[in-house]
């Protein structure tokens, strides 16, 4: 895919987007948390990228959403997807569903949706999604106790960029190779030439090596399995409370997981946890060995039988007089058997095995003395083999153990991405379920609508009426006050962006016509002042000369100036509209100016109240077709003609 040719990519965010891993993978599937993590790209600008992408694999050219009104009825209803998503993910995914012209972009989300809403969003399943978010990768990983050696001034750069974790070492000759060997566990030769090289250490020539690093280097497996371990989990629980079937086998996977620690390291080892015991534990049990030693010394000089009381001759010892030649004629046997306790300590107490038990040879002996002191060099060298023991080891359990988790890498980021993709079906579940949506019909013109709620009133959903009304063509909406006609256009609206984003509407049924733009004009607050007036004339004008195909819903337009002005300037509007066959609905109160201005027979329904009770309106809030419904004043009048003996009211109410 070339990055630029997505609408509003260029090449800065291009290059950007180059640096991700399977950045095309991501473009496709709207992955608008992957996407983001690429340089200097925010989630915002992640998630129009992504719908930038979809747009252009399906020719869509956007526009759908023509005026400020219509975006915020987009905004609110992804306010209500997203509400229903439990993962980070799934609120940035949703993001990637917009209204669309496209009918392969329509008809790819209806799939998609049909089978969210077979989903059931159980209490657990919701909650064993809490704890899936997109797996990262490993990063900031360092090696220090094996290295990477060549000749080659080239091999060196390319061994630099495909091992960054590992030190490269460029040597000469094969002196430079064994002081390698002694100071890293294991050093990887890239040069052939020397195969079959004798030196120190362990040493392996493999010219090969960077074609296959992640073999060379199982922290990368085994730190990203240990970084990612929780969203690991809960993705697996997540299929077996869904019921779904993953790619990766989750017995396999856990085994796995059981086997790494927090850092990466390879657990449940009998011999590697020795060896890291006896590091650590090495310089204490040193110490220790001397004061056993010391402690028989001690007691064998206190019981020796000299012309000097033994007592005081353990004073003269303790305070530095030379007792070697004492030592060795007296108590030759005793400083021994002092030693051979020593070393037994060190042994046994780091449970040495007999390779590693010949180093403590060295750690006590020599010429008697007292107090008995370990020689340092030989416990540096007991050190570094024991370390070089336990890091040889580590690796090759780290190298088992990561070339077993590779094969579950790819199934076990399928299982997560689809743990992900869930939460995205679930939140359209749960919308749908909220709010008793259907798949609408795509067809005809205009729209008609059965048993319609609008989800954006602010007070429960169930506590909304439902409301039947369709349009076919240009019509006016009357009625009284507070009755519900912005409500309607709100949830015509509504209907109408979902349906063009293929996703279910919150009615009995509804059928809406394809629309290729729509125009949503919000009532305005108050009467507008000549330079407002003219650009609100001039975006009419727009609106008038645009393609076929929209939408239109006015609110209240007369509001802008003059009750005679406005009638004449809307009937104009609808004169337009109705010539080029879109579908409006205008909500009025000046009906009938309007129909007397206009050149046509004006559709006017009408949101009928059926009367006042306790001062507050009783209202049918499904308009009745080709019905003028009356205001709120003339049912106020009425109610007071009928509640007087005079004929003023009466009068009054003829009047209307």
């Amino acid at each position: 895919m070339e990055f630029t040719a997505i609408p509003g990519v260029g090449a800065k965010t291009a290059a950007a987007l180059a640096e991700l891993d399977d950045a095309e993978t991501a473009l496709r599937s709207g992955d608008v948390a992957r996407i983001a993590r690429a340089p200097k790209i925010t989630e915002g600008r992640a998630a129009a990228i992504a719908r930038a992408a979809v747009r252009r694999e399906h020719g869509d050219e956007g526009g759908f959403l023509a005026t400020d009104r219509a975006d915020e009825i987009y905004d609110d209803a992804l306010s209500l997807l997203q509400a229903r998503a439990v993962t980070e993910y799934g609120k940035k995914r949703l993001q990637t569903f917009f209204p669309s012209t496209s009918d392969s972009r329509i008809e790819e989300v209806r799939t998609f949706a049909t089978a969210a809403m077979e989903r059931d969003p159980t209490p657990e399943l919701l909650e064993a999604l809490a704890g899936v978010e997109p797996l990262e990768p490993a990063e900031g990983i360092r090696v220090r106790e094996r290295c990477v050696a060549t000749t080659d001034a080239e091999r060196y750069a390319e061994a630099k960029a495909a091992l960054p974790e590992l030190p490269v070492e460029v040597i000469d000759e094969r002196r430079e190779l064994g002081e390698l060997g002694r100071s890293y566990s294991t050093v990887y030769v890239l040069d052939a030439a020397f195969a079959g090289i004798d030196v120190d250490g362990d040493v392996r020539v493999v010219p090969d090596a960077l074609e296959h690093p992640e073999e060379f280097v199982p922290e990368r497996t085994l730190t990203f399995f240990a970084e990612n371990r929780e969203p690991l989990l809960a993705a697996a629980e997540v299929h077996e409370v869904a019921g779904t079937q993953p790619d990766c086998d989750l017995d396999s996977l856990r085994a796995a997981l059981d086997r790494v620690d927090e850092e990466g390291g390879v657990v449940g080892d009998a011999k590697l946890e020795r060896l890291e015991v006896a590091v650590d534990d090495l310089d204490a049990a040193v110490s220790t060995a001397e004061s056993v030693g010391n402690d028989h010394l001690r007691d064998a000089i206190g019981e020796q039988d000299v012309t000097i009381e033994g007592t005081d001759f353990l004073s003269l010892v303790e305070q530095g007089a030379r007792v070697d030649s004492l030592l060795s004629r007296e108590l030759a046997d005793d400083y021994d058997r002092a030693v051979e306790l020593a070393r037994e300590h060190i042994v046994e107490s780091l449970d040495l095995d007999s390779g590693e038990a010949e180093f403590v040879e060295r750690v006590f002996g020599g010429e008697p003395e007292f107090p008995l002191e370990h020689n340092e060099e030989a416990v540096s060298r007991l050190r570094t083999e024991l370390t070089a023991d336990r890091d040889r080891r580590a690796n090759q359990l780290e190298t088992e153990l990561a070339a077993e988790l590779r094969e579950l890498r790819e199934p076990a980021a399928s299982m997560v991405e689809s743990a992900l993709e869930l939460d995205v079906e679930l939140a359209v579940s749960r919308f749908a379920r909220d709010f008793d949506c259907v798949l609408p019909t795509l067809a005809g013109s205009g729209f008609e609508i059965e048993g319609g709620r609008s989800p954006l009133l602010d007070v429960p959903f169930e506590a909304v009426d439902p409301v039947d009304y369709g349009v076919e063509g240009v019509t006016l909406l009357s009625g009284v006050n507070s009755g519900g006609k912005t409500s309607t256009l709100d949830l015509v609206g509504l209907i109408a962006v979902l349906a063009h984003m293929g996703l279910p509407v919150p009615a009995e049924s509804a059928r809406v016509g394809r629309v290729s733009e729509l125009h949503y004009y919000a009532k305005s607050q108050g009467t507008l002042d000549a330079g407002a007036f003219e650009s609100t004339l001039r975006e009419f004008g727009d609106l008038v000369e645009g393609e076929s195909g929209r939408l239109v819903l006015v609110d209240e337009l007369e509001s802008i100036t003059e009750p005679g002005a406005s009638a004449k300037i809307i009937a104009g509007i609808l004169e337009e509209l109705h010539d080029q066959g879109a579908s409006a609905v205008f909500v009025s109160h000046l009906a009938d100016g309007i129909r007397e201005a206009a050149g046509f027979d004006v559709a006017v329904d009408g949101i009928e109240a059926v009367g006042l009770v306790d001062g507050e309106l009783r209202v049918d809030r499904s308009p009745k077709k080709d019905h003028l419904a009356r205001s709120t004043p003339e049912l106020i009048v009425e109610k007071l003609a009928g509640e007087s003996e005079g004929g003023f009211y009466r009068d009054l109410l003829e009047k209307f």
